[in-house]
């Protein structure tokens, strides 16, 4: 029987595989859902971070330029001559083998023989956009190159650690079905993926471990060999707060020997004061330009692809709005939230990310006034607004402390400011004055 999605599905797609497995295993206790953003790392980054913890690797070393790809290379070849070389493009998205260069080059993953074809390849890479299924048509620049020692795969697994708030801490998860879309798989057979709920206190034990090198069907040597191989992902899970380890493939190779062959790390934000060394790797020329801005200005900001431009407090306030504009027949073009205490410049630099958007026809300013007065927050929106210069048109839904002296406030400010009196009446205006602009 296929188990049901949990409500507090994360955005991951991890997650979703684990909500699949998760009748598998009993729950240990009840978990409280808490917000937390996550660091991606280059796949060159994650080798190297999991080379530190004795997890299994192929050979390889990351190049910034076409020479370095050919000495990296070199070097491989010159321990192993017989060896095939990977040269993969990085970037934060799947599916680069069979993605394209802006270019026309063909494929983000190449697999040559000499040096001297790593570095006709790599030169093909450096300095030009990817674009792959999981990009958008506009890709990311490679501005790193992977050089790898190729190895020739026997059989390939699916293994991954998500920290999993049903289970209120980690669990591991891991298939035979290696090497695919492991959504595919939770859909189409769930019962090929296992999972072991970590107690957090306690630590992964060896039966745990041995349990699913069974259920991945090895035996003697190799079977010792994928536990060490999952102890030490696990240990490298715990020491650097990681909230998702997914190792896809975990490859047996004709050496006979078990690879972390491609890895996707995630790390929680909470963590970055004692994990420096790891956040310091962060690649903000991955990002859109507008999260890194909302990072920078303490926001938190998602970008969507509709064109209302939403300003909140509280994340469930900030979903509720987006609901609301889309039941209304809108659309929203982001998820931001201020948090409970924005400053008059958190808010204008709200202002500024969202009206960055080309998309955006439409504001909508939805705030709760707690710890933050209505009066106070009105005195910001019309500082921003006058700062910005802003050319849309804006809805403003006020609520909570001094709220009708936010109100008045807004309406003695001058500014073409539209005021609505509950969240549905917010969403109407929105979508009505865009519709008449």
């Amino acid at each position: 029987k296929k188990p049901a999605f949990s409500q507090f599905t994360m955005l991951s797609r991890l997650s979703r595989v684990a909500n699949m497995a998760r009748s598998a295993v009993p729950a240990m206790m009840p978990a409280q859902a808490v917000p937390a953003r996550f660091l991606n790392l280059h796949e060159y980054q994650s080798r190297d971070i999991m080379e530190a913890y004795n997890v299994k690797v192929q050979r390889g070393q990351v190049a910034r330029t076409p020479d370095e790809a050919r000495e990296v290379a070199s070097r491989i070849k010159a321990d192993n001559p017989d060896a095939e070389l990977i040269v993969k493009a990085q970037i934060h998205a799947g599916g680069r083998g069979k993605g394209h260069f802006d270019t026309g080059f063909q494929g983000g993953v190449q697999i040559v023989n000499t040096p001297e074809e790593a570095e006709s390849n790599a030169a093909q890479m450096f300095g030009n956009r990817l674009i792959t299924k999981q990009t958008g048509p506009e890709g990311q620049e490679c501005r790193y190159v992977l050089i790898n020692e190729g190895i020739t795969i026997e059989n390939e697994f699916y293994f991954a650690i998500l920290m999993d708030r049903a289970h209120n801490g980690p669990v591991m998860v891991a298939s035979r079905q290696g090497g695919m879309n492991i959504e595919e798989v939770a859909e189409e057979d769930p019962d090929a993926i296992v999972a072991e709920a970590v107690d957090i206190m306690e630590g992964v034990r060896p039966e745990q471990t041995a349990r699913l090198a069974d259920a991945l069907g090895l035996t003697g040597d190799l079977k010792q060999k994928a536990q060490e191989q999952m102890a030490a992902l696990y240990d490298m899970f715990l020491a650097t707060d990681a909230t998702q380890v997914e190792i896809n493939p975990l490859a047996v190779a004709s050496d006979n020997f078990i690879y972390a062959v491609d890895a996707k790390l995630n790390f929680d934000d909470n963590a970055s004061y004692r994990q420096k060394d790891i956040f310091d790797m962060r690649d903000k020329s991955m990002e859109d330009p507008r999260d890194v801005r909302a990072d920078e200005a303490g926001l938190n900001y998602i970008g969507l692809d509709g064109n209302i431009g939403c300003m909140v407090n509280g994340a469930g306030l900030a979903m509720a709005t987006m609901d609301i504009i889309q039941l209304e027949g809108g659309s929203p073009a982001n998820f931001l939230d201020v948090g409970g205490n924005a400053s008059a410049e958190q808010v204008t630099e709200a202002f500024k990310i969202l009206t960055s958007d080309e998309n955006v026809k439409g504001l909508l300013v939805n705030i709760f006034g707690g710890i933050m007065r209505c009066d106070t927050i009105a005195e910001g929106i019309i500082t921003a607004h006058r700062q910005v210069g802003l050319d849309v048109p804006l809805v403003v839904r006020l609520e909570g402390t001094n709220v009708e002296l936010g109100k008045q406030t807004l309406k003695d400010s001058g500014l073409p400011i539209i005021t609505a009196d509950d969240l549905d009446d917010a969403a109407k205006k929105a979508v009505a004055a865009i519709a008449a602009a």
